[in-house]
């Protein structure tokens, strides 16, 4: 397996947009709170809201609705942080009300514009009640295989990107060589997941790795490895995709962008 050289910074590649397999739009579920209930050993039982939303991060293409259930255990909505929907018992300003509410309430959004929409509960977004949906431009599905592998990067950031590598047993190993939010220092990411057979997207965890020194005063001993958070990688045709994050470190929060190939691994076929 060779790889052609890559410049993030001053390359500027054209790249030919491979066949798209267009797919039908589809329906995401999230759930909006509930109740966790317990047994404390002595006879009794008792509850504990759930002031998540559960998944709070989804990858979804234009056209793809997301359907929120209410399950009560509090008075919850869901909220865009752009105002562009708030909804609980249906939607304000479609005949319905986005007023938080402990009912057991349903609302289905359609997503038809390409971005990262963040949104949260009104009631509890200061206790962490918040997630995103990542709207990927192009309706197509690009199945994870060998010809994956290579360097990603956003063509309005090319001073960062990825290396992307397929290995055995279904497994993406991606690096991202980037910088700290502060801008005052290279910021080199490393993590690996599982992906299943056939699916275009992967979720990984992530380190960021540390205090080591140039050679010869290198010690692998001087390294601190920091549990980062995720990464979720989702592939709309062979040379484009969108990159999500959820970091467990708050300067680098939740985010996304779009991702295109600047270089494969030789000999590999798009499928």
């Amino acid at each position: 397996m060779r790889f052609g050289r890559c410049y993030f910074v001053l390359v500027s590649l054209a790249l030919s947009l491979g066949a798209t397999q267009v797919c039908m739009a589809k329906n995401w579920d999230v759930s909006v709170g509930g109740q966790t209930s317990y047994d404390d050993g002595y006879g009794g039982t008792y509850s504990t809201p759930n002031l998540v939303f559960a998944p709070a991060n989804l990858s979804v293409n234009v056209g793809d609705t997301v359907t929120f259930h209410g399950r009560g255990g509090g008075a919850h909505n869901v909220h865009a942080d752009d105002n562009s929907f708030r909804c609980a018992n249906g939607c304000d300003g479609s005949g319905g009300s986005g007023t938080p509410s402990g009912d057991a309430w349903i609302s289905t959004i359609t997503f038809t514009t390409p971005g990262l929409v963040k949104f949260h509960c009104d009631n509890h977004v200061s206790m962490g009640m918040v997630g995103s949906v990542t709207v990927n431009s192009v309706a197509g599905v690009q199945p994870i295989t060998g010809a994956t592998s290579g360097s990603w990067y956003d063509p309005q950031q090319s001073g960062e990107g990825f290396l992307v590598q397929v290995a055995p047993d279904n497994t993406l190993i991606a690096y991202w060589f980037v910088y700290t939010p502060d801008g005052t220092q290279q910021a080199w990411l490393v993590g690996s997941g599982s992906y299943t057979p056939g699916s275009n997207t992967a979720t990984i965890e992530v380190l960021q790795v540390v205090g080591a020194k140039f050679p010869p005063n290198f010690d692998h001993n001087d390294l601190v490895a920091t549990d980062w958070g995720k990464l979720t990688f989702t592939f709309t045709d062979c040379n484009h995709g969108t990159v999500s994050w959820d970091s467990k470190l708050p300067a680098y929060g939740i985010g996304s962008q779009p991702l295109t190939k600047i270089i494969g691994v030789d000999g590999a076929t798009c499928n």
